[in-house]
């Protein structure tokens, strides 16, 4: 699913981010990523669709290969992934159930497939009765569980999120937990999380990878 080998990560020329870095991610996984803040974390995320090049190394990301990749390939690559931030990147003057539509428009499903997606997904995350709601009409929340339905309209191979409760209270970061784990263990997504803290008796298997002064390693 992932492999990365040898892989640089800057913003400049003078200091690296991320420094000779080698990982493994299977299909099906649930892994967190973990570090302090400015560590790291979100820089190698970002490289895994693309929006931070290389500087050094190969990184495969679902078969394709992201060191000077073309625009088509990345393209088509991000059909592949879901991705959820922590402040959730909802398109405000979109309703609830538009934000949903919207990666199944850019992949090209049909209206019927897609109307059906939306209300299944809907009903997933407890949101049937606000489908017509805007975003600033919902709670932090609530809004985070509309940012898990985009991104698991399309059918995704791998979900990507970045400190997906972050923002969140105990209550909707439990939620949100466990839709990312029921992504994983029902519908096999693999599912790769940076965080600053990995949840406690999460109740699933899972990896753990951490970063520290740009080196990234496995927590056993």
């Amino acid at each position: 699913m992932i492999e990365a080998k040898d892989i640089y990560l800057t913003y400049d020329k003078s200091h690296f981010i991320i420094k000779k870095a080698n990982f493994k991610i299977r299909n099906k996984e649930f892994i967190f990523i973990a570090g302090k803040s400015g560590s790291g974390k979100s820089t190698l995320i970002k490289s895994l669709y693309g929006q931070i090049p290389l500087k050094y190394g190969s990184l495969r990301v679902c078969e394709s290969e992201l060191f000077k990749v073309k625009q088509k390939q990345l393209r088509n690559l991000r059909q592949d992934i879901g991705i959820i931030f922590q402040d959730y990147k909802l398109i405000k003057k979109f309703n609830i159930e538009e934000n949903i539509l919207l990666p199944l428009k850019i992949n090209g499903y049909s209206a019927d497939v897609s109307a059906q997606q939306v209300k299944n997904l809907l009903s997933h995350v407890n949101l049937m009765d606000k489908a017509k709601y805007y975003p600033d009409q919902l709670s932090g929340g609530e809004q985070q569980r509309v940012a898990v339905a985009r991104a698991l309209a399309h059918n995704p191979r791998l979900i990507i999120a970045d400190e997906p409760t972050g923002n969140l209270d105990d209550y909707s970061a439990e939620v949100v937990w466990s839709l990312l784990k029921g992504a994983n263990e029902q519908l096999g997504i693999t599912v790769v999380v940076v965080t600053h803290r990995v949840p406690k008796n999460f109740g699933i298997n899972f990896r753990q990878l951490a970063i520290q002064n740009g080196v990234v390693y496995e927590v056993f």
